[in-house]
């Protein structure tokens, strides 16, 4: 767990944090070698939805920090904002995925995986000879945070997978996501937590609420109301550990490049509030 004088109560703190340097190296002294936006569709063998993901990534040495887009959000120009730019400068960019993705690549440049916030994470190896096989697997470790009881979880950013694994464990769960529609099973999916039945004991949360700027809304309403939260990240992988403790029980860690875009075995990092 960390430390709690190393505990930032929110994203603009810790993002202040990094801007002053008390974190690690000044970001005026560091630049972002390489900037590029990674698109990819996913429809698993047997599923009947498919996904379309863009991410932003930002690389300053041998670091690579990310954030996600909203599908058509950005523009190659966006790209071009970035490359040889400052840390400091990218940590004020007017476009919040920038500064997502610029402030998750330096908290991996000083306290990278698996020590990130300072938190010790434990790395869970997901492979399999199939998208699907991975994308089962990854749910399982990410499902296998939340506290035993758990009876009903308000699930935001609706991933099959994740959804299939709550539904085999017998959990009951509340879709939400910005896009709505259906699940896969004819849900309907909420697209606001306000819109949501407030009877869920739980929150797993997707790490684009970071990019959204939605992120300390819901860690409000687990402070608030005492329960548990839980984020799979791929965007912030290296920022949301930092919350481990200060209103967030548990982060899946997944930093670039995501299980999805390698056929090969891939390690995710999962962080525990201690109890």
């Amino acid at each position: 767990m960390i430390e709690s004088a190393l505990r930032p109560t929110s994203i603009a703190e810790l993002t202040d944090w990094a801007r002053t340097g008390r974190l690690g190296p000044e970001p005026t002294t560091l630049r972002a070698s390489t900037a590029f936006r990674t698109t990819y569709g996913t429809r698993h063998p047997g599923r009947q939805r498919s996904y379309r993901n863009e991410v932003l990534s930002i690389r300053v040495g041998a670091a690579v920090g990310s954030c996600g887009l909203e599908p058509g959000t950005a523009s190659d120009d966006l790209v071009d904002d970035c490359v040889a730019e400052t840390l400091a400068e990218l940590l004020d960019h007017p476009v919040p995925a920038v500064r997502v993705a610029a402030l998750d690549a330096y908290l991996m440049h000083v306290r990278p995986h698996p020590h990130a916030g300072g938190a010790r994470g434990e790395p869970v190896l997901i492979d399999g000879p199939t998208s699907l096989t991975k994308s089962r697997r990854r749910a399982s470790a990410v499902v296998d945070l939340l506290p035993t009881g758990v009876s009903r979880v308000l699930v935001v950013g609706v991933v099959g997978s994740l959804l299939a694994e709550l539904r085999a464990r017998a959990i009951a769960y509340l879709p939400c996501d910005l896009a709505g529609g259906v699940t896969e099973w004819g849900e309907p999916i909420f697209e606001s937590v306000e819109q949501a039945p407030s009877d869920f004991d739980a929150l797993l949360v997707t790490g684009m609420s970071l990019g959204n700027e939605t992120f300390e809304e819901f860690r409000g309403v687990a402070i608030r109301r005492d329960l548990p939260l839980v984020l799979f990240a791929q965007t912030g992988s290296a920022v949301l550990p930092w919350f481990v403790g200060a209103g967030v029980h548990a982060v899946s860690a997944e930093p670039y490049p995501f299980f999805s875009l390698d056929g090969g075995p891939s390690t995710i990092v999962t962080y525990r509030e201690l109890s």
